[in-house]
């Protein structure tokens, strides 16, 4: 995923917590704020030292930025968002990983053409 679609920043993550308006189903919980100032999306990931040590935690963020930048071109332009992993996503396989989170994006209207 590209470093311009990455939320990085406290403040813009507080300001989606904040201000945007949230889904979730059982693995994720989205945060989505429209932004009218970017021209694609930004996306945030926090994964909680809950669900596991620093190795765990930095593959479901790598799984997570690896199904966005694949599916890419059904997100809809113009979002902040941040993803919050729950804890059954430690032991999913990617495929699982990628049908719940366009799942919870569907939920928050964050997809372009939902199926």
């Amino acid at each position: 995923m590209q470093k311009e679609l990455r939320l990085t920043r406290r403040e813009d993550f507080n300001k989606v917590y904040r201000y945007g308006k949230s889904a979730a189903n059982q693995q994720y919980v989205v945060y989505c704020l429209p932004n009218p100032r970017i021209e694609r999306f930004r996306m945030g990931i926090s994964v909680s030292k809950k669900l596991g040590g620093a190795v765990v935690r930095n593959r479901i963020r790598r799984v997570l930025k690896e199904i966005a930048r694949l599916n890419e071109a059904k997100i809809r332009s113009h979002y902040d968002f941040v993803v919050i992993a729950r804890k059954p996503v430690t032991e999913m396989e990617y495929k699982e990983m990628e049908k719940s989170l366009m799942h919870v994006l569907k939920r928050a209207q964050l997809l372009r053409n939902p199926s």
